[in-house]
């Protein structure tokens, strides 16, 4: 149905009547009601914390009568234990010294022994010269607020558990990983009558497994075997395959110790057993070493596949790569072409080898950008280092990577074999 134009719209012509009937409702409480009834506790207090007035609101809190009150019980009486220390040392003298205290956490304590938390604000009244006269609160309920912080709290409490207990986990898991990282290298490189050698690893996370290998071991009749290389991935995966690696090189350097038949071998594994829908490949530097007792010289025979090649440091500062061209990744191919080269070390002379987290690491600032260091680069700071033997050179690249900071962000493993250097008689 339509509404004709002399019918009001809704709430028109009674909005007014509607209006003063609550605002007289309004004005029919008294300021005693108002008072007594109010949604916060009110206090009047004689300086010495008397207790001259109290509402309706704040005895109900309490359960206690106005004539056990008023003139009978001083302010702090109202208080826990602790609200009444902290009332006498600390609210009473800051509030005779400013006259007024704001949104101050006290607790009250009933009849029953019901603890309530509130939100105290008073005001010193002063007389007409200055002196003053009582003191005006009020008494805000704050248990809202404080089940919140309780929440709050038990919620942050909750939160620093969990945080220790991943710490915990972590550090755990860490000393886990560590001891499986040391089962894939060796402790210490043997010592090897007529050579030195020297070796460094350094981990990009201690929360990973690393993939870059290296050892140094007997063949049999003078002859010894390295071998230097780097597995594809991180984690316990590519541990597996480092594994499979270091062993299947060893035995296979026992076998036939020629470098290019140990890489050749290792292929067929890989290529064999990670052929399928997850393959699994490294890079490699595999020789065989044999040093001479009476030259002081030590012969030495490498094959690569795919790997940087070996740097030789001289004696007189001069450097030189052991280029194997043609070496491809182990285990992508059935038959991959591998090449060898040979080179001898004079006494003095050194043969480092290294994991390509060297030669990639970033050199700008804060190991941000894609500057890397290069094979350049590392060649001329061997060439400078302040000796040739292998410790020395190793110590000196230790300084460098840790030099690179977070722009070093790959493992890196460091083997140094040498000649030692001949005694100059005096």
């Amino acid at each position: 149905m339509s509404r004709t134009s002399s019918e009001p719209e809704p709430y028109e012509a009674g909005d007014g009547a509607v209006t003063d009937a609550a605002f007289s409702a309004l004005l029919e409480d008294s300021a005693e009601d108002l008072y007594e009834q109010a949604p916060c506790g009110y206090v009047s207090t004689l300086m010495d914390g008397t207790l001259a007035k109290a509402n309706a609101t704040l005895l109900g809190w309490l359960g206690l009568r106005r004539e056990d009150v008023v003139g009978r019980m001083r302010f702090s009486d109202l208080l826990t234990v602790g609200g009444r220390i902290y009332h006498e040392t600390h609210f009473a003298p800051l509030l005779r010294m400013k006259g007024e205290l704001n949104g101050i956490a006290l607790e009250l304590k009933g009849v029953d022994g019901v603890r309530m938390p509130v939100l105290v604000s008073a005001v010193v009244k002063y007389g007409s010269e200055g002196e003053p006269l009582l003191i005006r609160a009020t008494l805000a309920d704050a248990r809202d607020r404080r089940a919140y912080e309780e929440e709050l709290l038990r919620a942050r409490q909750a939160a620093e558990a969990a945080r220790r207990e991943a710490e915990a986990d972590r550090a755990r898991l860490q000393d886990a990983l560590v001891v499986l990282q040391r089962s894939l290298l060796p402790a210490t490189l043997p010592a090897v009558p007529g050579l030195e050698s020297a070796s460094y690893y350094h981990t990009a996370s201690p929360d990973r497994l690393g993939g870059d290998f290296y050892d140094l071991f007997p063949i049999g009749d003078g002859q010894w075997g390295f071998f230097l290389g780097d597995v594809c991935g991180k984690g316990p995966q590519a541990a597996a395959v480092t594994s499979l690696t270091r062993y299947t090189l060893r035995a296979a350097a026992l076998h036939d110790p020629d470098p290019v038949a140990a890489l050749a071998t290792l292929n067929t594994v890989l290529h064999e057993r990670y052929s399928g829908s997850d393959p699994r490949y490294c890079t490699a530097v595999f020789g065989t070493l044999r040093p001479d007792p009476e030259t002081g010289e030590v012969a030495v025979r490498v094959a690569s596949g795919g790997h940087p090649p070996a740097l030789v440091l001289r004696a007189d500062r001069s450097t030189e790569y052991l280029e194997t061209p043609g070496g491809l990744l182990i285990g992508i191919l059935p038959d991959p072409p591998l090449a060898s080269a040979a080179t001898t070390l004079a006494p003095g002379d050194t043969l480092l080898l290294h994991t390509d987290g060297l030669t990639e690491a970033r050199t700008a600032p804060g190991g941000q950008g894609s500057e890397r260091y290069g094979d350049d680069a590392l060649r001329e700071f061997v060439a400078t280092a302040p000796d040739t033997s292998p410790s020395s050179l190793v110590g000196a690249l230790t300084g460098l990577l840790e030099g690179f900071g977070e722009g070093l962000d790959d493992d890196t493993a460091l083997l140094a074999l040498g000649a030692p250097a001949m005694e100059r008689p005096v």
